[in-house]
């Protein structure tokens, strides 16, 4: 084991540390949250916006039926009038058409009501659905803010990240093959950091202090290793 490949692990390290907080930073945005928070705000505004809006075009079915029911009935109420004031019935017949016309006028009354009534429900619903929409349509240009940003500075993370991995390239050549597989190995069991410099005997990894002993035994081999953590330490 060659001891210039041990003092170019630390700077291996140091650059998968690097990437490792580039990694963090792109998923670990503020905005990631902010847009997920909008994105949720969003569904549930369309299904606030859904109700509403079934709710009016249930009104405005009922209302365009009872204004076509009244249309209808005025146009027979004209008729029946029109046959009444022309005359030339017999008195019973007369009586009958009196009676139908006064019976006419009275759902034509209860039917203008209806109508009326139909009107004010429908004005406030259509109203709400209105303002659920503009509510929408701010959510819908803040998410697209945040997504622009977030897709930004994606960008500039991964064109750090770009560079970070080309210097690594680098740094991976004069580093021994099987060095690099402990090295990888203890990357992942040991939050990142796999090597750690060892200075006035004290293990940069744990920040341990190692006997005399110890250091003794953490130095025995070509691949010094801290007695406490197991991490590779590069004197």
């Amino acid at each position: 084991m060659q001891l210039t490949s041990l003092a170019d692990l630390l700077d291996l390290q140091e650059i998968d540390l690097q990437i490792d907080r580039l990694l963090d930073d792109r998923q670990s945005l503020p905005e990631l949250a902010q847009y997920k928070d909008t994105h949720e705000q969003v569904k549930e505004g369309e299904k606030t916006r859904e109700a509403a809006a079934a709710e009016l075009r249930q009104l405005e079915l009922n209302l365009d039926k009872a204004e076509g029911e009244l249309e209808m009935l005025e146009s027979k109420l004209q008729e029946h009038e029109t046959r009444l004031f022309a005359g030339g019935m017999s008195a019973r017949e007369t009586e009958h058409m009196r009676l139908e016309v006064q019976s006419l006028r009275g759902q034509q009354g209860a039917l203008e009501e209806k109508v009326l009534g139909l009107l004010e429900d429908v004005d406030p619903v259509r109203e709400k659905v209105g303002a659920i929409q503009a509510d929408l349509d701010k959510l819908e240009a803040a998410k697209t803010g945040l997504e622009a940003s977030i897709k930004d500075q994606w960008k500039k993370i991964d064109a750090e990240l770009a560079r970070k991995e080309e210097r690594k390239g680098e740094a991976l050549a004069p580093i021994d093959s099987d060095l690099l597989e402990l090295y990888d190995k203890l990357r992942e069991i040991k939050e990142g950091v796999a090597v750690a410099s060892y200075d006035h005997g004290v293990c940069g990894g744990c920040h341990m202090t190692l006997s005399p002993a110890e250091q003794e035994e953490a130095f025995r081999s070509d691949l010094p290793r801290c007695v406490h953590c197991r991490r590779i330490l590069v004197a």
